[in-house]
């Protein structure tokens, strides 16, 4: 299974809100080719690591391609670019963050922050990506690591806040609060 966490905490001068721009990073990436098969439902996040930016907006997807990883990340990368991302600092706001969570089986041990990592080196520690995931793909297996998605879910640190976006009825669903 190839996994995507898409994400953002900025308004996108053209599409406007983080939730707009995730869906509009979607139909961009099912426009070079990259199928969209599954999808978890958008979540609001605090910032990790916490900080006084706005929250995100997060969710998950499963896709389909006949590109190699390190193609699909370009692709990811470009579409972040036209999105209006700017990679100044690390872990600074941004109108749009595509990661390749998981590519199958495939490990690519990245030894630099700018070299390709696959799976993505701390989404075992991130409730925004694991806990979308799990609606999609409850039975998921990380492919380094011996913990099943629900034992990294309960490993997950106690720090983060995380919650479904507001539902059509403008109610909140249960908040996870690790």
């Amino acid at each position: 299974m190839i996994i995507l966490g898409l994400g953002g905490n900025l308004t996108c001068e053209t599409f406007g809100s983080p939730r707009t721009t995730c869906g509009v990073a979607l139909q961009m990436l099912e426009a070079r080719g990259i199928t969209v098969n599954g999808r978890s439902k958008w979540y609001e996040s605090a910032p990790v690591p916490m900080s006084d930016q706005p929250w995100y907006v997060n969710g998950v997807v499963s896709v389909e391609t006949h590109l190699s990883p390190e193609s699909l990340v370009k692709e990811v990368l470009d579409v972040e670019t036209e999105l209006g991302r700017r990679r100044t600092v690390a872990n600074e706001a941004r109108t749009i963050d595509i990661d390749v969570i998981a590519y199958n089986d495939v490990i690519i041990v990245g030894t630099t922050p700018d070299e390709v990592a696959i799976p993505h080196p701390r989404m075992h520690t991130r409730a925004f990506v694991l806990l979308p995931l799990a609606e999609i793909a409850p039975n998921w297996q990380h492919p380094n690591r011996i913990e099943s998605l629900s034992e990294l879910v309960v490993a997950l640190p106690e720090n983060q806040i995380f919650r479904p976006l507001k539902d059509a009825d403008g109610l909140f669903g249960t908040e996870w609060n690790g």
